[in-house]
């Protein structure tokens, strides 16, 4: 069975979810806030080394979900509604922006937030998301 691991990373205000078997590697969030996402260190994600509005806008930003956000305060109710966007990157996945019902080929009903990346490649391990196969492929389309 295929364990799907979340890493959470908390400061007083806000706690980055990090979803490993979601990420396409992308590298946005190092190439975009590096004092905070470090790959190559652990723990990766250095949360006090950035404001929580930093880190939020951040998470925000991540093409495939595989990093989200929960504020640490109960009484927050911070929630986005977000219009559904659908997005082909060239060369690379099908995202689509808002909340999803996926379900997969087992019935199996899965929510979606934020951003959602799909494989057009055919060759992703992950089925029916996208793992970052593509670069390695050569995929155009």
């Amino acid at each position: 069975m295929d364990k799907k691991i979340k890493k959470k990373y908390s400061n007083d205000e806000v706690t980055v979810v990090w979803q490993p078997h979601l990420c396409i590697h992308s590298g946005i969030c190092a190439k975009e806030l590096p004092t905070v996402f470090r790959p190559k260190e652990k723990p990766w994600v250095k949360v006090d080394a950035a404001s929580t509005e930093e880190l939020v806008n951040q998470v925000k930003n991540c093409p495939s979900g595989a990093l989200s956000y929960l504020m640490n305060d109960e009484n927050n109710a911070e929630a986005e509604s977000m219009e559904t966007v659908v997005e082909v990157l060239p060369n690379g996945p099908l995202l689509i922006y808002g909340t999803l019902k996926v379900t997969d080929m087992d019935g199996k009903v899965e929510m979606k937030n934020k951003t959602t990346a799909f494989c057009r490649c055919g060759h992703s391990q992950n089925k029916p998301y996208c793992d970052g196969r593509h670069r390695k492929v050569g995929f155009e389309g």
